[in-house]
């Protein structure tokens, strides 16, 4: 899986002399973007991150004088040098001034109250960008939602274990962003009452963090979790990834130390210590509940009291509507593509190499394929469709789940990211068919993203409440979306390894 991180050039909206807002911080202009809406693109919610602020908490951007340029996407963490691991096309923008949103609104009438849906993207914390153009396609703010998509600090800048810095800085600079909006949406035409926090991948993890954090509560009213990876909270676990780029850095994992280095470098040893982390051992520790990344959120029992089972099992959260689900074949590809000899490999003894121990015989049984698809399905299910089982189970109040099992008209899977441009409406936009093959069927995307409006508007769904001791029903998302029981398998599975320990 690839993506585009590479130093974009767009065209960007003309300036619309009617659409300037006034923010707390100052005055920006915007322009019109499409027929649907007008767009603010990179409006910093925090001043740079660089030299003495590189690795402390953000700080609120202090204001400007005059009418600041919004009609240009503003810097990215991201860089042009940054390997990316998804299908979503991601440019990067060079810069210091990294921590931005970008807004796009069909009204600036603050009277018109529209419901807002802040959305923080994937790419497993070491890269992904708040500017793809499938963000700014319109169709949300077509069907009378403001989007609101946002920039943080990622790899080991934002969530390290650093000696003589804060932990969590990136989950820092999410409240702040959100923080942003609050204070702000109102003067774009939003209703800060009505906020709905989205994510895909690490951002559905991210949106999963801020649900268990009793001081986000107040900033949000809903939540949605497309894929997401699971992280434990465990700080031993960053902690030990933050010293192994230490080590190859040859530097003592310091605020001091890691300051003196460029954050290429930096990037460089993560890539590395990230490859070298991908034993057996590693893989064992996944199956068994381990963090899906090397760098995630931590409970530290301040700002993250809890893990996100735990926090969400004591009923942190417990009113806010939450819509969750995965996809069939999330990873899967990736195992595929191993040599074919695994194939020859007794099925059982596969599982148990990767550490299903005394549960491996059950796992076969209810896992399809030879060894390379059988793997394939684990390494899906311990990194994202058992992160998905485990909040249906904890999670307190109205849940929503969803099964997104549309096959790909390339490979005849449904892979990681491929609900994105259904949810978004954007099957003509750049890069899609690399996921999703010719013709997508746009009654599929005609479904899933009235849903997601229907949600974000109003807490509903089109389908029942996942009644985690009932019925179990969700809805299974293929060429003829229905509602059924889902996610009974992943379930069994995690109760049998739980037992197994």
């Amino acid at each position: 899986m690839t993506s585009t991180p590479s130093t974009a050039k767009t065209n960007a909206p003309e300036p619309d002399d009617g659409a300037v807002v006034q923010t707390t911080a100052g005055t920006v202009r915007g322009a019109q973007l499409g027929p649907h809406q007008l767009a603010f693109l990179g409006i910093p919610y925090a001043e740079a991150p660089v030299d003495e602020r590189r690795f402390a908490l953000p700080v609120a951007h202090e204001a400007w004088d005059g009418v600041r340029d919004a009609t240009r996407y503003g810097a990215t963490p991201l860089r042009d040098y940054m390997a990316g691991i998804t299908l979503i096309p991601e440019p990067s923008y060079p810069g210091d001034e990294t921590l931005t949103v970008n807004v796009f609104t069909p009204s600036i009438r603050p009277e018109t109250s529209l419901p807002v849906l802040v959305w923080i993207h994937g790419g497993g914390f070491t890269t992904g960008s708040p500017s793809s153009p499938w963000y700014a396609a319109g169709t949300f703010p077509r069907d009378g939602v403001i989007v609101v998509s946002v920039s943080y600090r990622i790899g080991l800048d934002g969530f390290g274990v650093i000696d003589g810095a804060p932990d969590n800085r990136a989950v820092h600079d999410w409240m702040l962003a959100l923080h942003w909006v609050r204070d702000n949406i109102r003067a774009f035409g939003g209703d800060p009452d009505r906020v709905t926090i989205g994510g895909q991948s690490a951002g559905g993890t991210a949106v999963l963090t801020l649900l268990s954090m009793p001081s986000a509560q107040p900033l949000f009213a809903r939540v949605i979790a497309e894929s997401p990876g699971w992280s434990t909270g465990e700080r031993s676990e960053v902690a030990i990834s933050t010293s192994r780029v230490a080590t190859l850095l040859k530097i003592a994992a310091t605020r001091d130390a890691f300051a003196e280095i460029p954050e290429r470098d930096v990037f460089e040893a993560q890539q590395t210590s990230q490859k070298r982390g991908m034993t057996l051992a590693w893989l064992r520790r996944l199956m068994r509940g381990g963090s899906s990344m090397s760098w995630t959120p931590v409970a530290d029992g301040e700002l993250i009291p809890y893990a996100i089972d735990d926090a969400l099992a004591q009923g942190t959260g417990a009113d806010k509507p939450l819509l969750i689900g995965a996809n069939a074949n999330e990873t899967d590809a990736v195992v595929l593509g191993e040599p074919a000899a695994l194939d020859l490999m007794p099925r059982t003894l596969a599982l148990r190499l990767v550490g299903l121990g005394r549960s491996a015989r059950h796992y076969a049984r209810v896992t399809p394929g030879r060894s390379r698809r059988m793997l394939g399905s684990a390494a899906t299910d311990a990194v994202f469709r058992f992160t998905t089982a485990r909040v249906l189970a904890a999670k307190t109040g109205s849940v929503y789940a969803y099964d997104f099992r549309l096959p790909s008209a390339l490979n005849q899977l449904t892979g990681h990211c491929m609900e994105l441009p259904f949810v978004w409406d954007c099957l003509g936009g750049e890069n899609v068919e690399a996921s999703t093959g010719a013709h997508p069927p746009q009654e599929v995307a005609d479904a899933m993203h009235a849903a997601w409006v229907q949600f974000i508007a109003d807490g509903n769904a089109p389908w029942p409440d996942y009644d985690a001791d009932g019925e179990r029903r969700g809805w299974r998302v293929d060429r003829a979306p229905r509602t059924e029981r889902i996610f009974d398998r992943e379930r069994e599975l995690i109760a049998l390894e739980k037992r197994a320990l």
